[in-house]
């Protein structure tokens, strides 16, 4: 009875955004008040306590803002002063066949954006490119939202990755372990068994790209492209989990893919894999005219002259930065972590232990994104003009993003604090198995012990899905680790199984459920102009969402019957 009341404000995010289309905007303020509403009514939590728990939750949400607002506005400010339609030029002759084109520019090239600025831009740039090549729009769109889904972990800047131990930080100090170890173990049980998927998912993408799009519709054109593949994979892979061992969640995804497109790049232009016979689509002419062609005139990046150097600088500055201030070996490290470098907010509202510290010089989205757009602006020498559209534009991206942010994080802080003795005892003498007793009664607690209850050692086989669903719900891997982090990691811990990689497996499912997500399906589908196509891609992408995650949940499968626990001091 009390996790069916603890989970009613998750169940109307679920069916006010899947069955009647609210956008997560609207959702998740209204799940937040109810929330209140449950944790003062039955939990007794009192209105200044609730004030003060939200305005804690709203300050954490906006470290992350904070870190998407500058990545997006240095997206536009390349857009707007011309460097973005630079950087697309290397594309137009390189190959001529169509499936290493979707390799190279909807999964590698995509997943460097999704490293840099993530939240919907990568298809939205990808997709364009690929049109420009010949592809038809709509097969553009579904290729794209495929292959965005094995960079979105650790993802633009690590903020996903980040964002779901930021939420946990407490309940590891409690365990009595380490923050900064627990994050530098989700980044690596995260990408191990995530670029194991990612094996599949390359080959999928180009899969359903020559069986819906080709013109024999045949999954046989896709065998002499596999080798490519897989050797395209091997170089990301070795790559992604070096940067996950020994720089971490920032770096990752940026430096993977950025690394890997050159490499790529080359050895494509040499012809080594890549098949003698050039697969390419049917004339324009012959294309499906109610679905494939673009139905409205869509936006393009800005185009002048502009050296390649130039126009990458501003990602190498960032990529400099992120490596001297994250690798332990330069000891830049301890500077920005320590003051005059943090501003802090102690007792709010007068509660002691409600507190927040913003390490300023240490948030991404301050330095270096933001701090190297503003100087991009010089570099590139851009006009007023075109500087005020790409703040305007920025501005615009993250107001919705904003409010799903705060008030997430904000109905998470209520979940996990909310605390009643009497529900405890209730639980306790009432609901579940002998196995789990209550220590903690906290909404979220007294969910996770029905979840345990229920799927007992086999959770890990569902844990995935929850991050799909948090994703496909929100338009986010960032918000879905945001609601369901607590919920997986507390789960773990109650049916013994490793925390950290059952948290992994969120953040997995967090980034595989972004092919299938609402807003980058409706993203997409502007940008390419292929709007009324959304549900299609929804049926197309649906199968290998549910691949990627079984796979990622074998995977992690295996390691717990290997007997792996990267943190067994989480376990005592």
């Amino acid at each position: 009875m009390y996790a069916f009341l603890a989970a009613v404000p998750i169940l109307f995010i679920v069916v006010t955004m899947a069955g009647f289309n609210w956008p997560a905007k609207h959702a998740l303020p209204a799940a937040w008040l109810m929330t209140c509403l449950i944790s003062g009514c039955l939990w007794d939590m009192s209105i200044r306590e609730i004030g003060a728990r939200t305005i804690s939750g709203f300050l954490s949400a906006f470290e992350t803002l904070c870190i998407i607002f500058g990545a997006i506005l240095l997206m536009n400010i390349l857009k707007q002063s011309g460097a973005m339609a630079s950087i697309n030029s290397i594309f137009s002759d390189i190959t001529k066949d169509a499936r290493i084109q979707a390799v190279l520019v909807g999964y590698i090239f995509a997943g460097f954006i999704e490293g840099t600025a993530g939240f919907g831009t990568p298809a939205a740039l990808a997709a364009p490119i690929l049109i420009s090549l010949g592809f038809p729009p709509l097969a553009a769109a579904t290729v794209c939202l495929i292959y965005n889904s094995t960079p979105v972990v650790p993802g633009p800047v690590g903020v996903p990755t980040l964002t779901a131990a930021q939420v946990l930080e407490s309940s590891v100090v409690n365990l009595g372990a380490s923050p900064d170890k627990f994050l530098t173990m989700l980044t690596r049980w995260s990408c191990i068994p995530h670029i194991i998927g990612g094996f599949f998912i390359i080959i999928a993408g180009v899969a359903v790209l020559v069986k819906v799009f080709g013109k024999k519709k045949s999954f046989k054109d896709v065998f002499a492209v596999i080798p490519f593949c897989l050797f395209a994979e091997c170089v990301l892979g070795t790559i992604y989990l070096t940067a996950a061992f020994f720089t971490g969640a920032e770096l990752t995804s940026m430096t993977a893919f950025l690394i890997s497109l050159p490499i790529l790049i080359f050895t494509v232009k040499k012809g080594f894999l890549v098949p003698k016979e050039v697969w390419t689509f049917d004339d324009a002419a012959q294309w499906d005219n109610k679905s494939w062609r673009t139905t409205q005139k869509t936006a393009s990046v800005k185009k002048k002259e502009m050296a390649a150097v130039t126009a990458w600088l501003p990602y190498i500055l960032i990529s400099i930065f992120l490596v001297l201030s994250r690798v332990a070996f330069f000891q830049i490290k301890p500077i920005l972590n320590h003051d005059p470098f943090i501003i802090h907010i102690k007792s709010i509202l007068g509660f002691e232990g409600i507190d927040w510290d913003f390490k300023f010089l240490w948030n991404a989205g301050i330095a270096p994104f933001t701090l190297t757009a503003l100087a991009t602006i010089f570099i590139h020498k851009m006009t007023k003009s075109e500087t005020a559209a790409a703040v305007k534009d920025s501005v615009r991206m993250i107001s919705g993003a904003a409010l799903t942010l705060l008030f997430g994080v904000a109905m998470v802080q209520l979940y996990r604090y909310t605390s009643n003795a009497e529900i405890g005892a209730a639980v306790n003498s009432a609901g579940f198995s002998d196995e789990f007793t209550f220590a903690n009664s906290s909404m979220l607690y007294v969910m996770a012990g029905a979840l345990a209850d229920i799927f007992k050692g086999a959770y890990f086989l569902i844990a995935p899905f929850i991050g799909v669903l948090g994703a496909f719900l929100s338009g986010s891997c960032t918000v879905s680790n945001t609601l369901f982090a607590p919920l997986q990691f507390e789960t773990a811990t109650m049916v013994g199984l490793p925390p950290v990689l059952i948290t992994a497996l969120q953040n997995c499912g967090g980034a595989i459920g972004n092919m299938i997500c609402v807003n980058n399906i409706v993203s997409v589908c502007a940008t390419t102009g292929t709007n009324g196509n959304e549900g299609r891609l929804i049926r197309t992408n649906i199968l290998p969402c549910i691949i990627y995650s079984t796979i990622v949940s074998a995977v992690i499968g295996t390691l717990l019957i290997a007997g792996v626990d990267p943190m067994p001091e989480l376990l005592h």
